[in-house]
């Protein structure tokens, strides 16, 4: 084998790793390697991501609390909470009374969103998988899920699930990929217009697209008081 060949087929696996690894964050491999990728950075996760917590508490964290301003005490379900980003704003929210339960597939990321919380009892952590929130149907005020969705194997299920465990009224949350690496992601993401329209079929109504980051839209829906059809057969179903 050539000197070049091998320099060719040496490019293509790098290309190959990037893809599968860094860019779709492992989602093409399956839910496991997902997992094992963000228990692998978990520690370094903050740090890449690079947050700005003073513009995201003024995008998420005040908004959200806003919009519960009539709801005492409300209960606040975040999927995917990953280290614990939002329920960490949240409770940096002057006078935010409520609770937030954070759910995530990766233990690694748990226990360092534990450690960046503390010992605040607004706040509790859960590790399971978002396709199955172990919570009854209309438990939550609001539902929040951040750049997750599409990384997830079965994203159909996991809005089904937000949508089950959302009270009537219930603010829903979400982001929608845009960009380069929205379209390197072939069947895991759409545009923001065509996802926010799907929403409806899972009994969300007043489904609003907001500019957010460079790789991410806003979408906020609320829960409807009568779920559509469509949505009331998804809980249906055993």
């Amino acid at each position: 084998m050539s000197v070049l060949l091998i320099g060719v087929v040496v490019l293509l696996i790098g290309a190959l790793s990037w893809y599968l690894l860094i860019a779709t964050e492992g989602v093409y491999l399956g839910r496991r390697v997902v997992i094992a990728l963000y228990d692998l950075y978990a520690r370094r996760y903050d740090r890449i991501k690079a947050f700005d917590e003073a513009w995201e508490l003024q995008t998420l964290a005040v908004p959200l609390v806003k919009a519960l301003q009539d709801v005492p005490q409300p209960l606040i379900l975040d999927v995917g909470t990953g280290t614990g980003r939002l329920p960490y704003l949240l409770c940096r929210v002057p006078h935010f009374n409520g609770k937030v339960i954070g759910l995530d597939a990766s233990g690694r990321m748990l226990r360092v969103a534990a450690e960046k919380l503390g010992k605040d009892r607004r706040v509790g952590l859960v590790q399971q998988d978002a396709t199955r929130l172990p919570f009854p149907s209309q438990t939550f005020d609001a539902v929040t899920c951040l750049e997750v969705l599409e990384f997830l194997p079965d994203q159909a299920a996991a809005l089904a699930e937000i949508a089950r465990v959302a009270r009537a009224g219930a603010p829903i949350l979400l982001t929608n990929r845009r960009g380069l690496y929205a379209r390197l992601m072939r069947g895991k993401v759409q545009p923001s217009e065509v996802f926010a329209e799907s929403l409806y079929a899972y009994g969300l109504e007043e489904v609003e697209i907001e500019t957010w980051q460079v790789e991410y839209d806003l979408i906020w829906a609320l829960k409807a008081a009568r779920p559509e059809p469509e949505a009331r057969k998804r809980e249906e179903t055993p």
